[in-house]
């Protein structure tokens, strides 16, 4: 038992020892690391009060030559002292005082100190920064000015030479021109007055005037020549060609009013008169904008006169085409509707033709009295024919329009008289195929004509009278008129079949009965069946006729069939 209490022991004191070894080490760390945060922030503070300020102000002591040159001087000389004596001497107690509260190992005070040093130090670099930029704003003004204004007269003699250049071409300006050159030149004899009195507050605005000056002279210098051409020439010459042209045209009696021409060119040439005075006085500004705008006005003048000429070509081509059509409807539309009350005693016209008659007079009446007011602007030359233009078109397009629904309703009309004018013809012909059918019964005398022939002609004969019923009844029913024609035709034909078929099987075997009639006496079958084919033949039963016949007459000749068919055809 003694044992085990010595190892447990044992065991505990290791575990205490190993605890206060890890709690050193702990916190030799952490004083470390707060000793590190300290030197980082005196290395800060001696960056800062290493800044150049006392070099710069050394360098100012030479070029104080005025007043107000030394009070500047003096004001930095104290703000740096103020930053030497009382802010870095404060922060350097800052630090110190880190040290003892590290020593202390109070690391929540010397949290809470170290971020307080920090802003201290933030705030004196701003300072010195803030204060060296100032200084060397001095000190380095007369260099940095210096190639500023070099650059400047470079660009000042550049634009210079180009004036004296081309001087005819700046006409009147050229005194203006001239006067605000050497009032740059007097801005350069002024910044070396005031680079040699060292007075830099002046120099900023001296140079700044130079640069607006001269970017002003160079914009005046590019575009005055071309100001002038385009307000003194060009504008001018392209208004009187506007204004020669619209003479002109209104001579040959185009109406032009609408664009106003005489007005705009009035206004146009006070708008050059106030663009050249600003131009005297160099004021460039929307100058070229607004002579642009007006050469572009001009253009679209012409673009109009061009498209007036071409309007009234088309036009006058298009209202000839249109009034020749408009009179050769008015003719068709007034016949149709001066005969439409005998066309419809004459057809059973529904009501949708009768109606599109009328919406097509309707139509016709309103696009007459269109063309009337059309006419009318025309005579008063009071509207463009730009616009004459489009409205013929639309008035060409309606009558097409109206056309087509008159054709269609003439067409319908058409339709019914050829179907009248066919029924008509088609009921001659009709009676001339049943006169031949009559005829050639007549012609061939049969000993018995069958039933089912006059059956056929008394169907046929009352199908005919069907059809002249009809044709003289007013008004015309053209569907059951058409009705009619067809089944009388069909009936005729029908008879015309029926003859023709009759005739043709009794003329064949009244010739095989003829035919047979020489081997009477040598056949006794031949004799037998020839005289049944004559007894059939005068009951009117031909076709049993011919059978028979051709069947007796076989016995003797076999193609007795095929050589009647041929004796026939002939």
């Amino acid at each position: 038992m003694q044992g085990q209490y010595l190892v447990l022991g044992s065991y505990l004191v290791i575990c205490i020892i190993i605890v206060i070894v890890a709690l050193h080490f702990i916190r030799r760390g952490i004083t470390n690391r707060y000793r590190k945060q300290v030197k980082e922030l005196e290395v800060a503070k001696n960056m800062v009060a290493s800044t150049p300020v006392s070099l710069e102000l050394s360098k100012v002591e030479p070029i104080i030559k005025n007043d107000k040159m030394e009070e500047k001087y003096n004001d930095w000389q104290e703000q740096f002292d103020d930053l030497r004596e009382k802010k870095l001497a404060k922060i350097d107690d800052m630090l110190i005082d880190l040290d003892i509260y590290i020593d202390k190992r109070d690391y929540k005070t010397c949290l809470y100190r170290l971020a307080k040093a920090e802003l201290e130090i933030y705030k004196a670099r701003e300072s010195a920064d803030y204060l060296l930029d100032e200084i060397k704003e001095i000190t380095l003004s007369e260099e940095k000015y210096r190639a500023i204004v070099i650059k400047l007269k470079t660009k000042y003699r550049e634009l210079n030479k180009e004036f004296q250049d081309h001087k005819q071409m700046y006409d009147e300006m050229q005194e203006a021109i001239e006067l605000q050159l050497e009032n740059i030149e007097r801005r350069f004899l002024d910044f070396e007055k005031v680079m040699e009195k060292n007075e830099y507050s002046e120099v900023v605005h001296i140079v700044k005037a130079l640069d607006a000056m001269i970017d002003h002279i160079s914009i005046v210098i590019k575009e005055v020549p071309d100001l002038l051409l385009m307000a003194k020439q060009i504008i001018p010459s392209r208004m009187k060609e506007i204004k020669e042209l619209n003479d002109d045209m209104v001579k040959q009696e185009y109406p032009l009013d609408y664009l106003n021409i005489d007005y705009n060119l009035e206004e146009s040439r006070k708008n050059i008169d106030h663009i050249l005075d600003k131009i005297r006085v160099l004021n460039l500004e929307d100058c070229m904008f607004e002579l642009k705008t007006m050469l572009e006005y001009f253009d679209s003048l012409f673009v109009d006169f061009e498209k007036e000429r071409l309007s009234r070509k088309v036009y006058e081509e298009t209202e000839t085409d249109f009034s020749k059509k408009l009179a050769k409807t008015n003719k068709v539309v007034q016949e149709v509707y001066n005969q439409l009350d005998d066309i419809k005693s004459m057809y059973d016209l529904n009501d949708q033709d009768v109606e599109t008659i009328h919406e097509v007079n309707k139509i016709l009446v309103v696009i007459n009295d269109d063309y009337k007011k059309l006419l009318a602007k025309v005579e008063a030359k009071s509207t463009p024919y730009s616009m004459l233009h489009k409205e013929i078109e639309e008035l060409t397009v309606r009558l097409k329009q109206m056309e087509d629904d008159l054709d269609q309703a003439l067409k319908s009309l058409g339709n019914m008289y050829d179907d009248e004018v066919r029924a008509r013809e088609q009921l001659e012909e009709i009676q001339v195929f049943l006169k031949q059918c009559k005829e050639k019964m007549r012609g061939y005398k049969l000993p018995i004509i069958t039933n089912n022939y006059f059956v056929q002609l008394s169907e046929a004969n009352e199908a005919i009278e069907e059809v002249i019923k009809e044709l003289e009844r007013k008004p015309i029913v053209i569907k059951t008129l058409n009705t009619r024609v067809d089944t009388a035709r069909d009936l005729v034909l029908k008879l015309y079949n029926t003859t023709n078929e009759m005739i043709k099987t009794a003329q064949l075997a009244e010739m095989a009965i003829v035919f047979g009639n020489r081997y009477r006496a040598t056949y006794d079958e031949v004799d037998s069946g020839l005289s049944d084919a004559e007894s059939l033949f005068f009951k009117g039963e031909y076709k049993q006729a011919l059978d028979i016949s051709i069947k007796a007459v076989s016995v003797v000749d076999e193609n007795i069939y095929r050589k009647l068919l041929a004796i026939y055809d002939k």
